[in-house]
């Protein structure tokens, strides 16, 4: 019978155990890590939630550890990854009485060699804090690092001595050894051109700068107008079917030009003799209008004006301005009198 009790009692605690495990499975978000660990951090009364992005969270499990200046000040609750990202966000629950800025940095480190993992947080280095760190912040990618870890360590170094690389130095060697001979003057050349090359790259390199600034500007220019650009493009396939449906006459169009190209260059070459001579005969006359300078517009002046201007008073030789004049035409006379008096120069 005590057997039997005995049996009895372990299948009991096995069930009530199971069924432990069971729910926190099911009721508890994270399953057993659900359940804190003794001899943790102590919490508080008003504890505030923080959420740090990694890279790579490693063997971080929640109920880690979270501490400031290697005094544990909080612990993991949660570890996720969300959709359409490559990060792990680690959410973490802090003592309330625990001061930080709101540009803290947080590093994955392990306690020991073979040690467990937390999560450290700390002030930024080398810079002032700024702020504080409330509730819900998160610490982004940009300020969290992840130290190598042991294993990491052990598996670079396995690799590396199990044919990670070593079996084929001696054929590395080799190949370069007989790539190399008889060719040092060619290499020698090579390192010369390429030091030239990364000097001139040196010199220009506010050209670069300033060249890519403006390929980004002109990136930014064509984002902005994406919806100009995209009414382009799609009208400008009616206009191209246009031009393609009409290729014959514009060809024809482009040949009967070559024709005409070719006729007006003969004639030029037919009629150069003339033409020259035609020109150089002008060359007197425009070098009299030339030298005429302001005199020619002067004479336009009383040029078919009636009554002269006062312009022709200090031009016309003579004591009096304005006669009678007759006209003998083949049918009759006529007699144009002066509209005025005739004026005597200098003088009424």
């Amino acid at each position: 019978m005590s057997r039997s009790r005995a049996r009895l009692a372990m299948v009991a605690a096995a069930a009530v155990l199971t069924a432990a495990v069971a729910g926190c499975g099911s009721g508890g978000f994270n399953g057993i890590y659900s359940i804190q660990l003794p001899g943790g951090a102590s919490l508080g009364s008003h504890p505030y939630q923080v959420t740090a992005q990694f890279s790579d969270a490693d063997d971080l499990v929640p109920q880690s550890a979270v501490m400031v200046n290697d005094v544990a000040v909080g612990r993991v609750t949660k570890i996720f990854v969300p959709p359409h990202s490559w990060t792990a966000n680690v959410a973490m629950l802090v003592n309330g009485s625990v001061h930080l800025p709101a540009n803290a940095i947080a590093e994955i480190q392990q306690s020991s060699l073979l040690g467990e993992q937390f999560v450290a947080l700390a002030a930024p280095p080398g810079i002032p804090g700024v702020g504080r760190l409330a509730n819900d912040a998160v610490i982004p990618l940009s300020r969290t690092t992840t130290n190598a870890t042991v294993e990491e360590v052990l598996g670079a170094l396995s690799l590396l001595l199990n044919g990670g690389g070593i079996s084929q130095l001696h054929t590395i060697t080799t190949q370069l050894d007989a790539a190399l001979s008889g060719n040092e003057p060619q290499i020698r050349s090579l390192f010369t051109e390429f030091h030239t090359l990364l000097a001139n790259l040196n010199a220009h390199r506010h050209d670069i700068i300033t060249a890519l600034d403006g390929l980004n500007a002109l990136s930014a220019t064509l984002a902005a107008r994406d919806v100009q650009i995209g009414h382009v493009l799609d009208h400008l396939t009616p206009g191209l079917q246009v031009l393609a449906d009409q290729r014959a006459q514009l060809v024809a169009m482009l040949e009967s030009l070559h024709r005409l190209t070719g006729v007006a260059v003969a004639t030029i070459n037919a009629s150069q003799a003339n033409l020259v001579s035609d020109l150089n005969e002008l060359a007197p006359t425009l070098r009299e209008l030339a030298n005429a300078g302001q005199s020619l517009p002067l004479a336009l002046q009383v040029l078919l004006t009636y009554p002269f201007t006062n312009q022709v008073l200090a031009d016309v030789k003579g004591d009096y301005l304005n006669a009678y004049l007759t006209l003998r035409a083949a049918k009759g006379t006529t007699i144009i009198p002066p509209v005025r008096p005739a004026h005597r120069k200098g003088r009424r």
